[in-house]
């Protein structure tokens, strides 16, 4: 039945711009999803191609060439997805590379795709040819500083996965187009198929940590002196001790003006904050990983009780524990070893657990 539904679709014509210095995952990584989701639903689903300033070679920052199937000039109105990758400048500086041929295009083209999407750094070129201007977006934590100076009509989400703002779309960094791509193929066939190819390949459908890029137990964005990133170090294995500013500079042997100073300039934050985002990165490992009840959950990451775990989530996360647990343990127990090969037919249905106490 399958097969014949999906002999009855036009394709989808989904084209990736590519240029000189494109980063080879923010192009490699949507294709896969839009191919596999091909491969569950139909041949006659998704029709990917890479379009340049013409046909040929280009040449990816890993060194891979690609092939473009044609001139984005040469695109029509049976265009359905206009995905734009990133890029970075020469040298040592992270500087997004914004491909002059490709604002230009973007800016005169003719052609209205239905949807258009950025992956990591993509989004400066979106914003260059002005189709961020009013929009809220997000790019790679790297470079989302550099995107609300240059680009003050965008509201920039500095901590988002991926963002959708009517028609557009604009991702995180490199592997969060994979993210985005699924988001994608969720919005056109639904949550089963979306959670198929994300079995196939073997990633989360909806990754753990919600919309945040970037966790402190990977370290600070910025560079730490080692004398900081000593301590922040040590905090994830102590988040039931006591830390609050007095007992962390006691134990850096400063005053808690000094390691207050500190914080700030080095990682442009409190030690509060860090402290807080820490416990719910815990909190969210525990929810995630365990079928712990709430209560036993805000102990284990240092939470004084259940009541101040659910205002840090709404913080963090604008949801609480149990909703947190809800939506993203399902993808987690579905990505599991004994799920990794998708079952034929699978609706692969949501699955709640019971919060274990108090609210959810």
């Amino acid at each position: 039945m399958m097969e014949s539904r999906a002999a009855t679709r036009s394709p989808r014509l989904v084209a990736v711009a590519v240029f000189d210095g494109v980063e080879l995952l923010d192009v490699a990584g949507p294709m896969q999803v839009f191919s596999a989701a091909t491969r569950f639903s139909g041949p006659a689903d998704y029709e990917v191609c890479l379009v340049a300033a013409g046909r040929g070679l280009v040449r990816t920052s890993a060194g891979t060439p690609l092939f473009a199937d044609r001139s984005w000039r040469e695109l029509g109105p049976d265009i359905d997805t206009l995905i734009v990758p990133g890029g970075l400048g020469g040298g040592d500086a992270v500087t997004p590379l914004v491909d002059p041929e490709l604002v230009g295009w973007l800016r005169q083209s003719p052609v209205t795709p239905r949807r258009i999407v950025s992956v990591c750094t993509g989004a400066h070129i979106l914003a260059a040819a002005g189709l961020l201007d009013g929009r809220r977006a997000t790019t790679h934590w790297s470079s989302t500083d550099i995107l609300a100076a240059a680009h003050p009509d965008v509201e920039v989400a500095p901590d988002a996965i991926f963002v959708q703002d009517g028609e557009v779309w604009t991702s995180a960094g490199v592997s969060a187009g994979i993210d985005l791509a699924l988001a994608l193929v969720a919005a056109d066939h639904g949550d089963n198929l979306a959670r198929r190819v994300a079995q196939w390949l073997v990633v989360y459908l909806r990754r753990p940590g919600g919309q945040h890029q970037f966790s402190f137990y990977l370290g600070p964005r910025r560079s730490v002196s080692d004398r900081l990133g000593g301590l922040l170090a040590w905090i994830p294995g102590h988040l039931r001790d006591d830390l609050s500013i007095e007992a962390l500079a006691e134990r850096m042997n400063v005053s808690p003006r000094h390691l207050a100073r500190i914080f700030r300039q080095e990682t442009g934050s409190t030690p509060a904050v860090v402290v807080e985002q820490m416990r719910v990165q815990a909190a969210v490992d525990k929810l995630l990983h365990t079928d712990a009840p709430l209560p036993a959950v805000a102990a284990a990451a240092g939470f004084g009780s259940l009541a101040s775990l659910h205002r840090a989530f709404a913080r963090h996360h604008d949801l609480t524990p149990g909703e947190y647990r809800r939506r993203f343990t399902t993808s987690r127990r579905e990505s599991s070893n004994e799920r990794l090969r998708p079952a034929p037919g699978d609706a692969g249905g949501e699955r709640g657990l019971d919060d274990g106490g108090g609210p959810g």
